[in-house]
């Protein structure tokens, strides 16, 4: 079997000893797998897909994201779907909910119906989906649902709350497919209550179908299995593949206080020191805008991701990343759905029972700055989930601006990085706790604990035969640039991230509608829409925007090895009496020329 990469799914492997021709499926769906480029099945799918056509097996498959996991449960869904009408008398057909897609986070629903769109494209007639997640009011909802389309998808607690209250407009008697993807995040968002009541309104086992598919398996997953499988057949992939990309990533740590991780970034990003496409978590929205609006001072320009940001313009804002357009993204990692997972953190010693209490009153802290800072802007979207689950394309490096909460977010953040056998950097900003709280406009409150997690995370790499060396470069050098970060640091003021944030806010409100109407029908002008506009501080200094040689290294400098020597702050005024006098003090001229006493 020879493996290779592949263009259309490029973090998975290829299985060319089989074809999609094998699988004896509708043309109509053959034709939309042509049509998307695809040519030979992945390993999960290769194997999936005849299991679960032929043998009808309940299926537990563990594999990567961006492995081929979507079409390995999609195809045959729509497969059997399409059997399914075929046998039946079409002149009494009534439409009704086959299928049934679980998937943890918005993003993620979106992201897998555009998978669906494109691999229903040819029997659209025959199969209808909709995705309850996605934003629409509940009329325009209950309509859709009275159509009863053939495959719903939907987050646990979205689904949970539509057959409670519109018990009328779903019905799922005749449900023959119950998809739960990306379960291991699914169970770490806290869904085990929804996934129990919903369980109450499913068929039979016999007659459902059910797909599991993680990126991990583990003892949580074994409960879901005894309530919704029979008899599974359980795949496993891609362990040497991701043992082979953690081989590939380079971890790097700086201990610095934090006004200077802002100077760090500063010289990273405006001197090109890293190269390719670049995603910094930040661990709060403020902090999010805050970091865009001082690099803004210096000509960085950068995209702002996070939960409260309409799903539209979230999931364009993704494609566009994946496309290119943006090299840079600023995404806001929300940790609250790990707080409780402290027991789970490998690794832990003596400190681990003052970790809860202390965590506990710090997110408290940080709950209350969040709450104070957001009156009049829309809260945010709880099922929103970027360090994992999102397929981002080729990112060649992941900063962790602040540092995770736990040792878990760390490898769901550096896993953006280093996949289908390219190489890949992690970048770490730790704080020191003697260096914490001492420049009150940079500080975030999680950076607290750092030193305790980059303990952790140091010993859950190692675990892993992984290590995180220190990240090198000449002080001296970064230290030029300190006065022009300062100047520009105190141009982005509270009252400037919080007016810049209902400007973003607005503007992806608008963005969305537009996405919604106007550029369904025009795909060509959506390009020109982008999302890394500048949001401007209120005060707008264009000269931080170009890097004097002189700040440069000499080796980097367009004068070669000439030294520069010393440069004034301020010129003398051309034409003016000091032209001939540098260094002279003028003395002030008294008595006849005293103005006061020539005044009339």
């Amino acid at each position: 079997m020879s493996r290779k990469s592949n263009e259309f799914a490029p973090e998975a492997y290829i299985d060319e000893s089989t074809s999609f021709d094998s699988f004896h499926l509708d043309p109509r769906l053959l034709q939309a797998i042509k049509n998307s480029g695809l040519k030979n099945p992945t390993l999960i799918q290769s194997d999936a897909i005849p299991l679960a056509l032929e043998k009808k097996r309940d299926i537990i498959a563990k594999a990567s994201t961006g492995s081929g996991k979507t079409l390995a449960y999609l195809i045959p869904v729509i497969q059997t779907i399409l059997g399914y009408k075929n046998s039946r008398d079409s002149d009494n057909q009534e439409n009704e909910t086959l299928g049934i897609i679980m998937v943890p986070t918005r993003d993620l629903a979106q992201q897998v119906s555009s998978v669906l769109e494109k691999t229903i494209m040819y029997c659209s007639r025959d199969i209808n989906y909709l995705n309850v997640s996605s934003d629409m009011s509940n009329s325009v909802l209950s309509t859709l649902l009275l159509q009863h389309p053939e495959i719903i998808v939907a987050t646990p607690g979205r689904l949970k709350d539509l057959l409670e209250t519109k018990i009328d407009a779903i019905s799922l008697e005749n449900l023959k497919f119950l998809v739960i993807d990306e379960v291991d995040l699914v169970l770490t968002f806290g869904y085990q209550d929804d996934l129990s009541r919903i369980a109450e309104y499913l068929p039979l086992k016999k007659n459902l179908q059910t797909f599991l598919m993680s990126a991990t398996l583990n003892d949580d997953i074994q409960e879901l299995k005894e309530k919704f499988c029979r008899a599974p057949a359980i795949l496993k992939f891609q362990d040497d593949e991701a043992n082979n990309d953690q081989t590939k990533l380079v971890q790097y740590y700086v201990k610095t206080n934090e006004f200077d991780k802002f100077l760090l970034c500063y010289v990273i990003f405006k001197l090109g020191l890293i190269k390719g496409k670049s995603i910094i978590f930040v661990n709060n929205i403020d902090r999010g805008y805050r970091l865009k609006l001082v690099l803004e001072q210096f000509g960085i320009k950068s995209c702002i991701l996070n939960s409260e940001l309409p799903s539209n313009s979230r999931q364009h804002i993704v494609e566009q990343f994946n496309k290119n357009i943006y090299n840079l993204l600023i995404a806001t990692d929300d940790t609250e759905y790990i707080k409780d997972e402290e027991h789970d953190v490998e690794g832990t010693n003596g400190d681990e029972n003052d970790t809860t209490e202390t965590n506990t009153n710090e997110t408290k802290t940080e709950e209350t700055t969040e709450t104070k800072s957001k009156k009049n802007i829309n809260k945010k979207d709880k099922e929103y989930g970027v360090s994992r689950g999102v397929d981002f394309k080729n990112v060649a490096c992941v900063l962790n601006f602040d540092l995770p909460t736990t040792a878990k977010s760390y490898v769901h953040r550096i896993g953006r990085t280093a996949r289908a056998g390219r190489s890949g950097t992690a970048i770490s900003f730790v704080v020191p706790l003697k260096d914490f709280g001492k420049h009150k406009p940079s500080m975030c409150p999680t950076a607290k604990r750092d030193e305790k997690i980059f303990t952790r995370i140091i010993k859950q790499q190692q675990k892993l035969g992984l290590e995180i060396l220190p990240y090198a470069f000449d002080p001296k050098q970064i230290e030029g640039f300190r006065y022009r970060m300062e100047d520009g640091f105190r141009a982005v003021t509270q009252v400037a991230v919080r007016e810049a944030r209902i400007k973003e806010l607005k503007q992806e409100l608008l963005t969305s509608e537009k996405l919604k109407r106007h550029f369904e029908e025009n795909p060509k002008e959506l390009e020109s829409l982008r999302h890394d506009r500048e949001l401007h501080p209120a005060r707008i200094q264009q000269h931080l925007k170009r890097v004097p040689d002189y700040l440069l290294p000499e080796t980097a400098r367009k004068s070669g090895n000439k030294k520069i020597g010393f440069v004034p702050f301020r010129n003398p005024k051309k034409g003016g009496r000091n032209n001939n006098k540098r260094g002279k003090v003028s003395k002030r001229r008294t008595g006849k020329s005293d103005p006061l006493k020539n005044f009339k």
